[in-house]
């Protein structure tokens, strides 16, 4: 178990974060459109951020995973918009890599998430199975190599209070959450 979990916290975010945690991604540039950041705090400090963005019109993987005859229709772009986000990109702070966080930040970023599917593509999801730890389900590569598509079923999500915060951010500074039936859980398993 992680000696600081305590120290954990959620918090709303926004575009603006992202050139703090830019340096440590890949693709560190700018961000599209995004409908939700979510930063995991330790203390007063920021140290990991998850990026949700609107889903791309066609995704193979996508079409196959849900038996997706037209994609590209209007009325199938907007079914899908209802329906699903994609979690854009997942940073943690380097001092925070490999303690187990990760994947307890992920899963608890897309629960917050009001929509039903969150979707992911992963460059390294051949080497690093962080999203299949965070409950995505792996649903394969385009082609041999290609980034991963994964897939995250929120639809038993927890109902979630959001609290006000310093700053005027939504923040959750529990280290774990109540669902429906009052069971709480820990940010981290």
């Amino acid at each position: 178990m992680v000696s600081f979990l305590d120290e954990l916290w959620l918090s709303e975010g926004s575009k603006s974060d992202w050139p703090h945690f830019a340096r440590w991604h890949y693709r560190g540039g700018r961000l599209g459109f995004t409908r939700r950041v979510i930063l995991l705090w330790h203390a007063a400090e920021p140290v990991g951020v998850c990026v949700f963005a609107a889903p791309a019109g066609a995704v193979p993987q996508r079409s196959r995973y849900f038996g997706l005859r037209n994609p590209g229709s209007r009325a199938a772009l907007a079914a899908l918009n209802a329906k699903l986000w994609v979690l854009q990109r997942v940073v943690l702070h380097p001092a925070y890599r490999g303690a187990g966080i990760a994947a307890a930040f992920v899963r608890r970023a897309c629960e917050l998430c009001p929509a039903d599917w969150v979707e992911t593509l992963a460059a390294m999801g051949h080497a690093n199975p962080v999203f299949e730890r965070a409950g995505y389900v792996r649903v394969g590569a385009a082609r041999p190599g290609g980034p991963v598509y994964y897939v995250f079923d929120n639809r038993k999500r927890t109902n979630h209070r959001v609290t006000e915060g310093t700053e005027g951010r939504n923040t959750e500074r529990e280290t774990g959450f109540q669902t429906e039936d009052g069971t709480v859980l820990p940010l981290l398993s």
